[in-house]
């Protein structure tokens, strides 16, 4: 543990120098990750304690840490897109930085399995007796593993590419009733998501750049909200009158997720039961946000669709 001084200053140092590698620095409760190649020999971090976390730091002596620092920050301050992680991934210098933007951003990249395999590749020629790049095989043959059992579980599941997709007809938040049926002719993404979700709202930015870009060709976003109370939550309200309260303050979280988030189509609607919801039930759908990409003829053209690339990238395939 090292103290600061009264102005916020510290320093620390290792005679012997730091190997290569990702090491973790924590402040109080502010923590983050730091990416260091081995060659440094004074390393300066400049900025407020409080923003560690968010990476708002300014950093010198070190341009592997600038580059990881400096794109961290971006992806907090949300100037950098999910259409720019594969890029850097692919492009970076240091494997270390790769590795360490592609775990911690591992949901918004639809091709993470493959992205994490190219950089242990990268990081046994550079690396081959760092921690990290052991520890890194442990966790890619545990990924491999999982995701086995995810094609597993998907070849199970009720909904299926090429199948017709079940109608749905659920009213929005103003009482106006809206059927998924409907919108044939439309291209249609199906989402499935909820205003306590945070996958769901940091996913939303991308869902919104799609639907602006192609809403003129046809394209449509239909959403599917899982918020209000399920049958087991009503017993700790103790009468009607409580519950509706407690229902229409649920209604309201969701109606400010859909202003907050900036969600433009008008086909929002929700059964307000929770994962009770019937289309939920009927889509399989046991986590949030799950996604299906409907063609013209209301069919199911793809499922799970992640990151404003992904969903471009099928979307284009029927549009």
């Amino acid at each position: 543990m090292v103290n600061a001084d009264a102005n916020g200053n510290f320093e620390f140092s290792y005679p012997e120098g730091l190997a290569a590698g990702v090491y973790r620095m924590r402040i109080g409760a502010q923590k983050a990750f730091f990416t260091l190649d081995g060659t440094e020999d004074l390393v300066e971090f400049n900025g407020d304690l409080n923003g560690l976390t968010q990476y708002n730091i300014d950093i010198k002596g070190s341009s592997t840490l600038v580059s990881y620092v400096t794109f961290m920050k971006g992806l907090y301050n949300r100037t950098v897109t999910p259409d720019q992680i594969p890029v850097y991934v692919d492009s970076v210098a240091n494997p270390l930085n790769a590795m360490m933007v592609a775990y911690l951003t591992m949901g918004q990249n639809p091709q993470f399995l493959d992205s994490h395999k190219k950089i242990h590749a990268r990081l046994v020629n550079d690396f081959p007796n760092a921690d990290n790049t052991l520890n890194y095989g442990i966790f890619i043959s545990q990924l491999e593993a999982f995701h086995a059992q995810q094609q597993a579980a998907q070849a199970n599941e009720p909904i299926q590419i090429g199948m017709p997709a079940p109608d749905i007809s659920l009213p929005s938040p103003d009482g106006k009733s809206y059927s998924l049926s409907g919108l044939k002719g439309q291209v249609v993404l199906l989402d499935f998501w909820a205003s306590w979700c945070g996958p769901c709202r940091r996913e939303n930015p991308n869902v919104v750049q799609v639907y602006n870009k192609y809403k003129a060709k046809g394209f449509t976003v239909f959403s599917v909200s899982l918020d209000g109370l399920a049958s087991s939550d009503l017993s700790r309200f103790p009468d009607q009158a409580a519950i509706d309260e407690q229902m229409k303050a649920q209604k309201q979280r969701w109606v400010d997720a859909i202003q907050k988030d900036g969600l433009p189509w008008p086909y929002h609607v929700s059964d307000l039961k929770k994962w009770e919801c019937a289309p939920a039930r009927q889509y399989g759908v046991n986590s949030i946000p799950r996604t299906f990409l409907i063609d013209r003829e209301g069919k199911i053209a793809a499922v799970n669709l992640r990151g404003a690339a992904q969903i471009e990238q099928e979307l284009l395939k029927i549009l």
